[in-house]
């Protein structure tokens, strides 16, 4: 037995059928992973940027008005944040438009709408997570079942043999604990990537919820600022 007889590729070609289909799969299971890990990474990425930029434009002392006819006309290209006060926005005057002066149906319309709104875009931004989730909890498994075939093959054919040597059972071992070895390349970027993004995820929510409030807030505002203009001296 030569080092080349256990290198991974040999040990690869020379597994049981069975470790093979799992070794694919695993190989398979990492490629989308990593695919979904690269496509989350840019993605939480855009959200961020864009809800920051647009949060900077809201506090900048841009009117309502101009915002809102801003976020139409960029509906394609708007953050998640922008999309959030157009649905505030639009459902606000809609009810001003059917004469709706009391100031808490106003504010309360407003405000389910952006909650709907929020939930959207916060199921759009979680797409992929629980994947990830799933690859980290399920590919170890996976790995530990391709390698008790694995063992309960090579020790199978090492029953014909009159004498057993750590040489003739190394090469049987070993491509059993390449399918261990590729579950856990397969879990661990997942497990990392899944613990990193949740956290972000978690901040962009908090940071559109404090937006709704504070929206909230200034929309009552506003109808209470016109509601005593309206009021008689």
């Amino acid at each position: 037995m030569n080092s080349s007889d256990l290198s991974i590729v040999h040990l690869v070609l020379n597994a049981s059928f069975v470790v093979q289909i799992v070794l694919a799969l695993l190989l398979c299971i990492s490629v989308a992973s990593w695919s979904a890990i690269i496509s989350k990474m840019i993605g939480l990425k855009q959200v961020r940027t864009r809800n920051d930029e647009f949060e900077k434009d809201f506090w900048s002392g841009t009117s309502l008005k101009d915002l809102y006819s801003a976020a139409v006309n960029n509906a394609r290209v708007a953050g998640p944040m922008e999309r959030i006060f157009a649905s505030g926005m639009r459902e606000f005057q809609k009810l001003r438009e059917r004469h709706i002066t009391d100031g808490a149906t106003l504010i309360d319309g407003a405000r389910r709408a952006m909650r709907a709104s929020y939930q959207r875009e916060m199921d759009e931004i979680e797409s992929n997570l629980s994947f990830l989730a799933s690859v980290g909890s399920v590919s170890p498994y996976v790995g530990l079942f391709g390698t008790v075939w694995g063992v309960m093959h090579s020790f199978t054919g090492l029953a014909s043999l009159a004498t057993v040597t750590l040489a003739t059972v190394a090469p049987g071992i070993a491509e059993a604990l390449v399918a261990t070895a590729i579950g856990l390349f397969a879990a661990i970027p997942a497990v990392v990537a899944y613990n990193r993004f949740a956290r972000q995820i978690d901040r962009v929510a908090i940071q559109q919820e404090t937006f709704i409030e504070e929206f909230s807030n200034i929309l009552q505002r506003n109808v209470g600022a016109q509601a005593g203009q309206a009021s008689p001296q």
